[in-house]
């Protein structure tokens, strides 16, 4: 009888380690986290589904499956979506917490559930949950990194959270961050991102690489404002295929973010495009940025695509404000005024394209002149954006307001251009009639000062402009301003 039990427990032990959920990276899994990166979806779903039916206990179907949600909220930005697939969340991390801790796929996927979520969080203003996800990931992630130091795809993350971390302006989701103790280094993620960028290709996370681009060209664009981002991201795309939809979006952001609105305009016209892929109207709203910058009449004719298939909750007010931009540039003052209606009656306020669409949507209209000009700028039309400001000057604008950022938008112009003792000139004459006002140009111009000092090897002059900051009155973009001198401050050796 003894003997009879003892083959029974031995019998069930093996069971519950045959059933023992693992993680497999296998080719089949790649395919599926190909397809994701590639926003190819539905295909995604399938090879993520027959995973499942062959190998029913490979935990890294949980990670992708997660990463379809992300990829759909983010493609999206739709809030009953966002709302409904959330609530996988919880369950994902219950079935990954209890799976093999001796694999470094197990705090990895933790971690990458948290923080994709995290960043969804914080798309729809959900600070204080972002920041819990954040802190949860942040933690797993350094552990992981101590525990397999020659686990690659921890570094991907990590550094994300790393230059997330250092870089947050004076923000909810930084209170909550400083609250847990937590501060990252922005050179730190930096490095370690772009480290990856030339070690990962040869190793045997390769897969990995098109999840690195997606963020660490982000962060070269917008978080610390890289003067060589856009040759980066060239030399960086050209690793990923030419069937990605991702590569299209992120040669086409950031050479929009870049002023090459030229290059972006065709790489947003020309990409690839079939059923197979995740609709993304978002790149419709980037394309017509692009097209106003460079002042095509058509432009009119993108925004008002975005508008009629975007089901999200971002960039509504924005797309309203250059509808009405567009119809001041063209003399019409009454559509104007219709189009500032709808930027405060439709849209949401999660992001800063949008609170600062109903800032000047409650502000006087722009002056024209210096609006195309701006665009023009914006768009790497630099020529153009001089001629048109040529024959003004300083007092033929009768606002304050206007003053002040006639001298900043030269200075943004010719900085472009690098002619760099002009654009400290004209940022100097911003400063001195600006620094009493509310406005963001006398703090702009102070930053770029530094910057230009900066270049130049001049640690004591940048520290100057950059500490000037603190001193205005400024309260539009204050603390991403406060926060970019700081980080001028530490780069030049200050405290």
């Amino acid at each position: 009888m003894f003997r009879k039990l003892f083959l029974v427990l031995v019998l069930v032990c093996l069971s519950k380690v045959n059933a023992f959920a693992y993680f497999d990276f296998n080719s089949n899994c790649a395919l599926a986290y190909k397809a994701l990166m590639s926003l190819r979806l539905n295909e995604a779903r399938a090879l993520i589904n027959k995973e499942k039916a062959q190998h029913p206990q490979n935990s890294i179907t949980i990670l992708l499956d997660n990463y379809y949600d992300f990829f759909t909220v983010l493609t999206t930005e739709n809030r009953e979506q966002f709302e409904k697939l959330q609530d996988n969340k919880s369950a994902r991390i219950d079935k990954l917490e209890n799976e093999n801790e001796n694999s470094p796929y197990y705090n990895y996927a933790i971690a990458q559930v948290n923080l994709q979520w995290a960043l969804l969080h914080s798309r729809f203003a959900e600070y204080t949950t972002a920041g819990f996800e954040i802190n949860k990931a942040y933690r797993l992630l350094q552990s992981n990194n101590k525990k397999f130091p020659n686990f690659l795809p921890t570094n991907i993350p990590l550094g994300v959270v790393n230059v997330l971390l250092g870089s947050l302006p004076g923000s909810p989701l930084k209170s909550i961050l400083a609250f847990f103790g937590i501060k990252g280094d922005t050179q730190t993620g930096i490095k370690m991102l772009e480290k990856l960028s030339e070690t990962l290709k040869p190793s045997p996370y390769a897969f990995s690489y098109d999840e690195l681009v997606f963020y660490l060209t982000y962060i070269q664009t917008d978080v610390v404002n890289d003067p060589l981002a856009y040759t980066k991201m060239l030399h960086m795309v050209n690793g990923i295929d030419s069937t990605s939809l991702l590569k299209s979006y992120i040669a086409g952001y950031v050479a929009l973010r870049t002023g090459h609105s030229n290059e972006a305009i065709g790489l947003l016209q020309n990409r690839i495009q079939g059923l197979e892929y995740q609709p993304y109207a978002y790149m419709d709203y980037l394309l017509a940025i692009a097209k106003m910058n460079r002042q095509d009449d058509d432009a009119s004719n993108y925004f008002n695509k975005f508008l009629k298939t975007y089901s999200g909750a971002n960039f509504i007010k924005d797309a309203y404000l250059h509808l009405a931009w567009r119809c001041l540039l063209d003399g019409d003052t009454k559509r104007y005024y219709a189009f500032v209606e709808l930027v405060k009656s439709k849209g949401n306020l999660y992001n800063d394209k949008d609170k600062q669409a109903l800032d000047e949507a409650n502000d006087t209209p722009p002056d024209a002149n210096l609006l195309r000009a701006r665009l023009l700028c914006d768009g790497g039309f630099y020529t153009k954006a001089v001629a048109t400001l040529s024959n003004k000057a300083v007092s033929d604008f009768s606002l304050q307001r206007d003053k002040i950022e006639y001298y900043y938008r030269l200075g943004r112009i010719y900085d472009a251009m690098d002619k760099n003792d002009e654009a400290i000139k004209y940022y100097n004459n911003a400063i001195a009639i600006g620094r009493n006002s509310t406005y963001h140009y006398a703090a702009s111009s102070a930053i770029r000062i530094g910057i230009i000092y900066e270049e130049r090897k001049d640690p004591v002059h940048a520290r100057a402009a950059y500490n000037m900051v603190f001193d205005f009155k400024t309260k539009q973009f204050r603390n991403s301003l406060e926060q970019k001198a700081r980080d001028g401050i530490k780069r030049c050796g200050g405290k």
